[in-house]
This record gives C-alpha cells, sequence and structure tokens, in this order.
C-alpha cells in the first residue's frame, strides 16, 4: 500500500505540472531516485516533505532574454515547495508568461527528478513582434457611430501605416510610429521599455506626437457631439510629448510617473462658436502635465480576465495657472470569480472626479470616451467634472478551438486559437455636470443591460456583438472591438 501510494503522488506531480497536459518529445525520463531514508519519510509523511529546484531549463526563446522570462517566475533556483504549493506555482509562471503578451503559447513543466531535487522547463512559443500594419480605422467613438449616425463615410476614416516593433530588443519594449492620413494628419512615436536597470525594477517610456484636424468637436448639445468641418483648412492642431519612469519592484503593480507637454490651437470659427472652448476665449493653450499611475493585475489573462482582480488608480495635474488648470483622480477595479464550470461572474467599477468642478469644454470629457462608457448609450456622450458605473457580467464559455496552420520550420503546427463566450450584463451609473444646460442624462442614475456574444482569437483581438437596452426605451445590436494592434 505505501508503494502504491508513493507511485500516485510522484504520478500526480508529473502529470499536474504540466500545464498542457501532455509530455513533450524528447524529456528525459522522470523517475526519481530515492534513498531508503527520504522513501521512509516520502511514505509516512508525503504532505510536509518539500522539494527543491535544482535548475530551470528555458526552451523556445529566441528573441526574448532569458533573465526576462526568469523574472517574471514565481519561484527561482533554490526555492523549496511542498507538492501542493509547487503545483500551484507552475500554473500561476505559465500565467504571468502569458499576461507579457509575449508568447502564443507557454508550457511550464516538470523536466526531471531526483530524490527531492526537481529540474523545471520552461517553454514559451513566441509571437511575431514586428508589424508593419497598414491602417483603415473610423474615428469616431464606437462602430455604430460610424455606421448608424455616419452613414459609414471614408471622410471620417483614418488611414496610413503604424510600424510596430514588440519586444525589440527581446526586453519586452516596444518601439510604435504612426504616419496617418485622411481624417487626421499625425505623425507620431514611442518608445516603451520595461526595465533598464540590472535589478530589472525600473523602466522608460516616451513619446511625441503632432498632427491636425479639419473637424473639431466643439460643443454638446442634447447628449450629441455637434462637429464643426472646414474642407478648406485645417481648424486644429496639436503637439503632444511626454517621458515617464516606470517602477516594478515584483510582478503584479507597476508604478508609472510622468511629465508632458501639450499645445493645442483651434482657428477663429471654433472660439465664436463655443468661447468656453479654451477659457476666457482662447484659441491657443499649451500647458505642462505631471502624472502617476499605479496599476495591478492579479487575472488568468489580461486581455480577457476570467477569474482574479485587477486595480488601476491614476492621478492627473494638468497646467501650472488659471489658463489650464485641472486636478484629476481616476479610479478603476474589477474582480471575477468561477461560479461553475465555464461559467464566470464580474464586476468592474470605474470613476473620475476633476477639480475645481468649473472647467472649459476641452476638459468635460467624460462618459462615452476611449474606455469608460457603458453598454446602451453608445450613441450618446455625458460630460462632466465626476461619475462613475459598476458593471456586473455573467460570462459562458460556449467553445474554444485551434485552427492549426504548418508553418515551415515549425516543429509543432502554428495554432490560432478561438474562443466563444455568451455575456449577461448589467450597468448602472452617475455622472455630474454643474452646468448641464440640454444634457438630460446629466445628475441622474443611469441603467443599461442587455446580452451579447465574444469572440477572442489571434493576438488577443476581440469582436463583442452585443444587444443593449438603457432606461431612455431604446435597444439594439451594438458592436464593438478590441486589439492590442
Amino acid at each position: 500500500m505505501p508503494r502504491i501510494k508513493k507511485l500516485y503522488i510522484l504520478l500526480l506531480l508529473v502529470l499536474s505540472t504540466s500545464v498542457s497536459l501532455y509530455s513533450q518529445p524528447g524529456q528525459p525520463d522522470n523517475s526519481a531516485t530515492v534513498t531508503l531514508q527520504q522513501r521512509i519519510k516520502y511514505e509516512t509523511n508525503p504532505d510536509i516533505t518539500p522539494f527543491q529546484i535544482r535548475k530551470i531549463y528555458i526552451k523556445g526563446n529566441q528573441k526574448t532574454k532569458e533573465k526576462l522570462i526568469l523574472r517574471e517566475l514565481p519561484f527561482k533556483t533554490g526555492d523549496q515547495y511542498l507538492l501542493s504549493e509547487l503545483v500551484k506555482r507552475f500554473e500561476d509562471a505559465r500565467r504571468q508568461l502569458m499576461n507579457t503578451v509575449l508568447f502564443n503559447e507557454v508550457i511550464v513543466a516538470l523536466k526531471s527528478i531526483e530524490g527531492y531535487d526537481v529540474d523545471i522547463l520552461v517553454e514559451v512559443k513566441e509571437r511575431w513582434y514586428l508589424f508593419p500594419v497598414p491602417i483603415l480605422k473610423n474615428v469616431d467613438r464606437n462602430l455604430n457611430q460610424w455606421l448608424i449616425e455616419n452613414n459609414a463615410k471614408l471622410n471620417r476614416v483614418n488611414y496610413g501605416i503604424k510600424l510596430l516593433y514588440n519586444n525589440a530588443t527581446g526586453n519586452n519594449d516596444k518601439l510604435n510610429i504612426w504616419l496617418i492620413n485622411g481624417y487626421t494628419k499625425q505623425l507620431s512615436a514611442s518608445y516603451d521599455r520595461l526595465y533598464f536597470d540590472k535589478k530589472m525594477k525600473w523602466g522608460l517610456n516616451v513619446g511625441l506626437g503632432m498632427g491636425k484636424n479639419r473637424e473639431v468637436n466643439y460643443n454638446t448639445l442634447n447628449n450629441k457631439q455637434l462637429f464643426f468641418k472646414d474642407t478648406n483648412k485645417y481648424v486644429r492642431s496639436f503637439f503632444k510629448s511626454y517621458a515617464e519612469l516606470t517602477y516594478r519592484r515584483a510582478i503584479k503593480t507597476r508604478h508609472r510617473f510622468g511629465i508632458g507637454y501639450t499645445v493645442e490651437r483651434v482657428n477663429d470659427t471654433i472660439v465664436a462658436l463655443n468661447s468656453s472652448y479654451f477659457k476666457n476665449g482662447r484659441n491657443k493653450i499649451s500647458y505642462p502635465e505631471f502624472y502617476y499611475n499605479m496599476s495591478y493585475f492579479d487575472v488568468d489573462y489580461i486581455p480577457y480576465p476570467l477569474t482574479g482582480y485587477l486595480a488601476e488608480v491614476s492621478f492627473i495635474k494638468k497646467g501650472v495657472n488659471n489658463i489650464i488648470n485641472l486636478w484629476q483622480l481616476s479610479v478603476k477595479g474589477g474582480a471575477n470569480w468561477k461560479l461553475a464550470d465555464k461559467t464566470y461572474l464580474g464586476t468592474r467599477l470605474s470613476g473620475t472626479i476633476k477639480l475645481p468642478f468649473h472647467q472649459p469644454y476641452f476638459n468635460l470629457r467624460l462618459l462615452g470616451y476611449n474606455d469608460f462608457f457603458m453598454q446602451g448609450y453608445e450613441y450618446y456622450v455625458v460630460d462632466g467634472v465626476a461619475g462613475g458605473y459598476l458593471k456586473t457580467t455573467v460570462t459562458r464559455e460556449l467553445a474554444s478551438f485551434y485552427v492549426h496552420k504548418k508553418r515551415k520550420n515549425d516543429e509543432i503546427p502554428y495554432r490560432i486559437p478561438f474562443h466563444i463566450y455568451a455575456r449577461a450584463f448589467a450597468n448602472a451609473g452617475y455622472f455630474h455636470s454643474p452646468e448641464p444646460g440640454s444634457s438630460g442624462l446629466n445628475n441622474k442614475m443611469l441603467y443599461s443591460g442587455g446580452v451579447g456574444i465574444d469572440i477572442l482569437t489571434h493576438y488577443d483581438f476581440t469582436l463583442r456583438l452585443e444587444w443593449s437596452f438603457n432606461q431612455l426605451g431604446q435597444n439594439g445590436l451594438f458592436l464593438h472591438k478590441k486589439s492590442n494592434y
């Protein structure tokens, strides 16, 4: 009986530590050599005898530096863990490496065992890192606004090319260059390096951009954007630059300390249409910006989390005089739990406050811009100086499969993932404006809900099809897409 018990424990260790649930070809035999004293100890106290990590082998990282992979692991050589803890840390390591968004696949497995010394294999399949990508993108806040309200007009599309070079030096650094024409003429570049010091804690991120537009959103009426366009000349120009230091002492939390400088100019027609676009009827502003951001991720997969927790706090100070004077605090939080097999519950909380409350129109954007939105209100914007929302979602996995594609020189076929989820959601929010005017969605509780289908595929591209309804009695099909590229 003790012999069966020992074999069972060894088998459990080998199987449970292989994330992919299959043995890798060419691996050595995982049989263990155990002394008589160890055998007695193993058989009598299997749950209190720790295993020691002797060596960690990294495989598959043709571009990524080995030290970067080791930095993400929740264990190191010489550490000792009980069997149950070792299995858990193997899964934590796989999850953390996937969340770097550097790899398509990660396997963390037991390579060999000798007595209570274990060797660990970390095998990765790297993504493509260099993307010269053509740009063809609508400029409206979401797909529905472009398709329905603006009739999919091509003059509301940006086109051009962007060069995305991720993991440029193998240190998870990113070089981005954008050349854009069409609705916006823009040139921008940025470089983000996660670490530049030997201890791998400090990083650097710099960027700049400049451009001009023939159309400007100069005001809001009845929670709808008002635009002015001049086909003969540009009515807005801008220049932005920033530099920031990042600090990541451990794995899950990252701090950003930044400074920026912005110049914005509009022509006199915009000032005539809205004298509060900038303060005091100005047509040009320039100001410094100081900011701090803290982000925390402890989720299964950052691009589409189903379990775990996340949080983000951002503090911004724009301007140093009365021309631009803004103090802004924003917070985001999320929690996700597994309810049953393939069924998950998630909540999201997001809020912002801007001080002082009286701000020019330029600083009043709130709900409906970027990723700060509520389903069911895609056709509306809510300007203001304070507000937030709570979202609750139940997600059910419907299908998960891979399409195999054999590439030259690949030992294993390249796999394109597809994951399909069904969701039901409910939202509640409140957004304050000291001068709401004709915007009836301000200063009241807003509610919405609906159901949807999400399709998550290659390189974290997500397409959402949602049937949403709001408290105005409106409902319909809405499309959303999200991509890291």
